[in-house]
């Protein structure tokens, strides 16, 4: 081979190492409250439960995870808890449609997986099993609640954990007792430790806040900073139903809440939502943002990737919620992306 051939391979070859490296890069989907029960039940069960999602399905299967909030249990049985003014129970039929959606693991911390008692979490528990779905931050007693879930992609592992800092405080899981993972400090600073020494990726998801409110409470900052110093890479928040602001944190980054994704419910101020793509690759970080229109008055219970115009103003209205945060979304390339 002569030198002039023997250059044209070697730059063949370098030109080529980005793409192979790039081809590694693990994809992880977030998105935001998934409940499809209540009221609106006989309306969704008259279209099926597919076609909630049929809109944002080839955006889901983009990626090799993708997590969900279940803001429900799936069950038919079970004794309602009548003690709080909202409480759900959502058709076996969710779990085989958030499969085929491209949902892969749900979080279980929060407010509504206790709606039907224990027995209800154990139903919702063998029909996500049984639909090839995973699920955190829930089980029949506290040490399984606190469980990670832990994937291998690519030669990662990504960990993931979930707990809840809602009331009521009765869902919170015991030694001896089923219910949510509760977020005290002495949990998950202990579980993250653990993950992080497992795991490439440690992701954690909190359900906090005030219901219908963008302002982020001092004390979920002081957890959420807790837990990327404990090891966390990415903290995913629920349940206040509309967006809240971003932060990037030492290497970390905290989505105060992702607001809803696929929610039966006609209100107004839920008429934004995002999904989360987080990028992991060699020496690179990246969160990039999709947005949603979520408002059901004009989707229909079908979310569906927000127009230009519409991309335009959540992402503004996202820039000016994190700027206290001093954190900037930027565009590239026509994408919304965060780095960290």
């Amino acid at each position: 081979m002569n030198l002039t051939a023997a250059i044209c391979l070697l730059t063949a070859i370098l030109i080529c190492l980005p793409l192979t490296s790039r081809a590694e890069e693990v994809i992880i989907n977030a998105v935001g409250d998934v409940m499809l029960a209540g009221k609106w039940a006989t309306t969704i069960r008259k279209g099926g439960y597919d076609l909630p999602f049929q809109r944002v399905t080839a955006n889901l299967s983009t990626g090799d995870i993708t997590f969900a909030n279940l803001e429900s249990p799936i069950a038919l049985g079970g004794s309602e808890f009548t003690d709080k003014q909202f409480h759900f129970r959502a058709e076996p039929e969710l779990a085989a449609a958030l499969k085929r959606s491209g949902i892969h693991l749900v979080t279980l911390a929060n407010n509504h997986t206790m709606d039907y008692g224990g027995q209800a979490l154990a139903e919702t528990m063998d029909n996500l099993k049984n639909a090839g779905i995973a699920w955190i931050g829930a089980g029949q007693n506290l040490a399984e609640a606190r469980n990670m879930a832990i994937y291998n992609i690519k030669d990662k592992k990504i960990a993931f954990l979930a707990y809840s800092l809602t009331r009521p405080e009765g869902f919170f899981a015991g030694r001896n007792r089923s219910g949510t993972a509760p977020g005290f400090e002495k949990f998950f600073v202990a579980d993250i430790r653990q993950a992080r020494r497992e795991a490439d990726y440690v992701i954690v998801s909190f359900h906090w806040g005030t219901e219908g409110s963008s302002e982020i409470q001092p004390k979920q900052r002081m957890v959420a900073h807790k837990a990327i110093d404990a090891g966390a890479d990415v903290i995913i928040g629920h349940h206040p139903h509309v967006l809240r602001g971003i932060e990037r944190y030492k290497n970390g980054i905290v989505f105060y809440s992702l607001g809803n994704f696929i929610f039966a419910s006609k209100g107004r101020s839920a008429e934004d939502g995002v999904i989360v793509r987080l990028r992991f690759d060699t020496g690179t970080r990246e969160a990039e943002l999709l947005p949603l229109d979520i408002l059901n008055s004009r989707v229909g219970f079908q979310p569906r990737p927000a127009s230009a115009l519409q991309a335009t103003r959540i992402v503004e209205h996202l820039n000016i919620l994190s700027s206290p945060l001093k954190t900037a979304i930027q565009t590239r390339d026509g994408r919304y992306v965060v780095p960290f």
